[in-house]
């Protein structure tokens, strides 16, 4: 708000405006100009009309108006000795002031030290401060001259040249008063036919030169008046030769002495003045009809006319408030009316030295004006508010008129394509709130440093200190000022509010690019700008609604704050710093994981517990953050969570392996080599079966994957596969307290940890399967793959495989979760029925069976199912025979005689490749999926078999080896 003392300082200082007429380039004083115009006003009116001569009036001394008279005669002009008390009761019917859109006032006091004036001549005399004595002196003066030239007229005379020709030191009370008067005389004069004349000179003027001379020559010798000396002629010749000048070069019988621009102005401007009462308000008289009726005698002299009168009486009204305090509007007011006939005179007449004057009169009206409308919000409240609206008024018109009437260019090129009045008022409204945004700013900082107005908010950031300030001053504008503007401009609020909107956008820009991290304060500021946004582009809205585009371009003009957009940026970063700091942390603590299945009781890995809770503060953080946007950013965080699971749950089977892994090399085709047993128990001395090279690593690896660690690794990531549902409960309770929303909050929202989800069910998948062929083809090679029906089929059954199996079903049933356990022990079966099918279709050279060998492979395949059978207690009949089925279906085969299995796998192949069976047969590609109706299968049965029928038949056929 703007202070008293600013308005008060800015008063004082412009409490004397300079005169906007120009520079008169001489010493002629204020006291100078009041004493000449008085004796022209006197002059004037003791004719009644300018073709009037002179005439020879004195007047007694009972009626003399300044009480000093001498004479006897006829009384002077009625109007001007016109008595005050019917002045007055006229005064409420005053045609001026209600011209001027004023009311008469109850009149003030006199305060004048002198008497109470009784007439308009007294109370003239009283308001131009002229002493009894200097007025008896101006009547006793005029006497004499309508004495001695009876006759002619004022107009044929030059006023100082006859005052210095009756009046001689003698006559003045001091020879101080006396060499002041004649000074005036002499340098009016000079201002009026020398500097000044309403004709303008030659340069080489004799007359001219000559009157110079004298006046330069009566600084040093001074001038003798009141007598008709030698100088005095050669004066008197000097200045009728100037005054008596015309347009046509000849005589004139009337004088220009005081009719050139501007010193006609400066004399006519101290009449007007006296129009005015005497005191602080200085406001007009009641008789101020009668007066400028009086005022308007003086026009012949002054060369005035109705289009001066009006431009210098605007001038004077204006200057006048100025310099009284400003303390009444109706000066404002009546000079505003005033300056509405100043612009119907600007459009019709184009003089220069009117248009001069003119230009100088508003530019200097306009600058006051625009000191206090650029900034007026420093300069107005609700007190003065009337005043701001004359004050508006003339800074618009005076800017009209200047730019319209007088400015080339807005002719030439411009006329009907500018507003002046809304370029006028958009310059105030952006200028002055420009001034004050930066003022809150000020003080908002220092108050806020200080504690003066916000100490019980110490921790309120400035900017939305300042929000705040900025919403009530675009209320006060739209309650105050806007109402004021939109006479010249429909959209002032709009303007308004659209130049406080960038204002604040502009530091708030700069707190945004400052942002690093998201804080309460950070996010304070934002949702205080928000809040700040949809309250000034309400205004604008609501200001815009009947202007032609709807208040569009102003609403464009409105660069969005993006405040949200902010928030919500600022909380992705946060988002995004909480995940990667919980990938890092992730990546870290896997490697020195040790997988103790001992570590609590969910037999998983501190890390997943730990990770979950880190995922939990994370949550409750994000739900405490002081933002209005949890719902809309709920998805960044949960997948950047969902992600961080992942990449937990990878990083939890990665390195382990997969069935692949350990399935051992499966060994070049050979055909078996009928003899004694003898030499193939020999045989299986010097060979065994080729061993796959494990691909999980070096021993050290391989420690860490022994059955608990591969077991705690399935439990930890089903332990975080069971905690997904309940972050997702969580997560929809967290959102329905800090909304303070009921259930449908959640309506909608799609809260999935898919990504981890995924990843912790193939985790389990790969886990079992890699587990359960780790144990069968690595951990148990011993007895499968380097024994079992190694040389002598009934030598090495698969019971020592069955019996060092069962402590590795004990050792999952104890340690892996029951909602997994299963499923281990089910990947574990199918990788023992696929070691068994491998170990017959792909065991090398040194396994060989007959038909008779078929029983002892069903009894030991019957006894590996009954192992997960457990007599009822293990897994469902139907799951062992689906996993059993393969290796049942292949068994087949091993009853049937040799021929037989030639000739199907003869009629096999050739359907399956045609005509290039003519020539030779293909060999069938291995593709481990092992059936009786797959060629493949067929063949290594036979590779396999002890019998000469399919030795010779692969012989001939592939020219198989009998070794590797």
């Amino acid at each position: 708000m703007a202070s008293s003392q600013s308005r008060r300082e800015l008063n004082q200082s412009e409490s004397l405006l300079p005169c906007p007429f120009g520079s008169l380039a001489l010493p002629l004083s204020d006291l100078d100009l009041r004493h000449t115009a008085y004796e022209i006003f006197v002059s004037a009116c003791r004719t009644s009309a300018g073709s009037r001569p002179l005439t020879y009036t004195p007047q007694p001394q009972s009626q003399s108006p300044n009480g000093n008279g001498n004479g006897n005669g006829n009384s002077p002009s009625p109007s001007l000795q016109r008595s005050l008390t019917s002045a007055a009761a006229a005064a409420a019917a005053s045609k001026v002031k209600k011209a001027l859109g004023l009311k008469s006032k109850t009149k003030t006091p006199f305060h004048s030290p002198t008497k109470k004036p009784a007439t308009l001549a007294d109370l003239m005399r009283i308001h131009m401060s002229i002493p009894d004595h200097a007025d008896a002196r101006i009547r006793r003066g005029l006497l004499r001259i309508a004495a001695s030239q009876l006759g002619r007229r004022l107009e044929s005379m030059v006023l100082p040249l006859e005052l210095l020709q009756q009046f001689k030191s003698s006559d003045f009370p001091d020879p101080q008063e006396y060499h002041s008067w004649r000074t005036r005389n002499l340098t009016m004069l000079q201002a009026g036919l020398l500097l000044h004349p309403f004709i303008p000179l030659h340069p080489s003027d004799p007359s001219a030169h000559r009157l110079t001379q004298i006046l330069r020559t009566a600084t040093h010798t001074p001038l003798e008046t009141g007598r008709n000396t030698e100088s005095m002629q050669l004066l008197r010749t000097a200045v009728l030769s100037l005054a008596t000048r015309s347009f046509d070069g000849s005589a004139s019988d009337s004088c220009h002495w005081a009719d050139g621009s501007p010193l006609n102005l400066y004399i006519y401007q101290k009449l007007l003045e006296s129009c005015f009462e005497i005191g602080d308000d200085g406001s007009l008289i009641d008789e101020v009809d009668e007066l400028l009726e009086l005022i308007k005698k003086t026009w012949t002299i002054l060369g005035v006319t109705q289009i001066y009168h009006n431009l210098c009486f605007t001038w004077v009204l204006f200057n006048q408030y100025v310099t009284t305090a400003q303390v009444d509007t109706d000066l404002l007011l009546a000079a505003d009316a005033l300056l509405a006939e100043v612009a119907k005179d600007a459009k019709t007449n184009k003089d220069p030295v009117y248009c001069q004057i003119l230009s100088s009169t508003l530019s200097s009206i306009m600058g006051w004006a625009e000191k206090r409308l650029l900034a007026y919000h420093e300069a107005f409240n609700a007190t003065n508010i009337e005043a701001m609206q004359c004050i508006v008024s003339l800074g618009v018109c005076s800017a009209q008129i200047l730019v319209e009437d007088i400015s080339h260019e807005y002719r030439r090129r411009r006329k009907g394509e500018t507003d002046v009045a809304r370029s006028t008022i958009d310059t105030y409204i952006r200028s002055s709130l420009r001034t004050a945004f930066a003022q809150r700013m000020e003080e908002v900082d220092l108050n806020r440093r200080s504690g003066n107005k916000y100490q019980n908010t110490p921790t309120t950031p400035i900017l939305s200190i300042l929000a705040k300030d900025i919403g009530d001053l675009a209320k006060k504008e739209k309650d105050l000022f806007s109402p004021i503007f939109k006479k010249w401009h429909p959209l002032a609020a709009g303007v308004a509010v659209a130049t406080l909107h960038s204002c604040y956008g502009n530091e708030l820009k700069q707190f945004i690019s400052g942002l690093a991290e998201l804080t309460a304060d950070s996010v304070q500021v934002l949702k205080s700008a928000d809040k700040l946004e949809k309250d000034l582009v309400s205004i604008a809205v609501e200001d815009s609604v009947d202007s032609e585009d709807g208040g569009k371009g102003l609403i464009r003009e409105m660069l969005p704050y993006e405040a949200e957009l902010a928030i919500a940026n600022l909380v992705r970063d946060w988002i995004k710093t909480r995940v990667d700091r919980l990938k890092d942390w992730v990546d870290r603590n896997l490697e020195q994981e040790t997988w103790n299945p001992g570590a609590n009781r969910a037999n998983c890995a501190p890390s997943a517990v730990e990770v979950l809770r880190i995922i939990d503060e994370t949550l409750d953080a994000y739900f405490q953050l002081p933002i209005p946007m949890h719902r809309a950013l709920l998805p960044d965080l949960t997948l950047g969570l969902d992600r961080s699971l992942q990449h937990y749950a990878s990083k939890a089977k990665s390195g382990c392996g997969t069935r692949s892994t350990f399935i051992p090399a499966i060994p070049a085709l050979t055909r078996c080599e009928v003899g004694s047993k003898l030499w193939k128990k020999k045989e299986k001395l010097t060979q065994t079966p080729p061993r796959r090279r494990s691909q999980v690593g070096s021993m050290n690896g391989r420690d860490s994957l022994s059955l608990p660690q591969l077991c705690t690794r399935m439990n930890t990531i089903y332990h975080i596969r069971t905690e997904l549902e309940n972050l997702e409960k969580k997560i929809k309770t967290c959102l329905r307290n800090v909304e303070n929303a009921h259930a449908d909050i959640t309506d909608g929202l799609d809260i999935k940890f898919e990504l981890s989800l995924s990843s912790c069910q193939e985790g389990i998948q790969t886990l079992c399967e890699t587990t359960a062929y780790k144990v069968v083809f690595h951990d148990m090679s011993h007895v499968l793959w380097e024994s079992l029906y190694l040389g002598d089929t009934a030598s090495n059954r698969i019971d020592s495989f069955i019996k060092e199996l069962d402590p590795t079903l004990e050792v999952i049933s104890g340690t892996v979760h029951n909602r997994v356990r299963n499923r281990v022990i089910t990947a574990l079966m199918k990788a023992a029925f696929d070691g068994f099918l491998l170990v017959l279709l792909a065991g090398g050279p040194q396994r060989a069976f007959t038909c008779q060998d078929s029983q002892i492979l069903e009894e030991d395949f019957k006894s590996l199912k009954a192992l997960f059978l457990a007599d009822g207690d293990g897994l469902p009949d139907e799951v062992v025979e689906k996993a059993s089925s393969q290796a049942k279906n292949v068994l087949t085969l091993f009853r049937a005689d040799s021929e037989t299995l030639v000739e199907r796998y003869k009629r096999m192949v050739t359907e399956a490749f045609g005509s290039a069976v003519k020539s030779r047969f293909p060999l069938p590609p291995t593709t481990g999926n092992w059936s009786p109706n797959e060629a493949n299968t067929l063949l290594r049965v036979l590779c396999y078999r002890n019998d000469k029928a399919a030795t010779r038949f692969l012989k001939k056929t592939y020219n198989l080896p009998k070794k590797l």
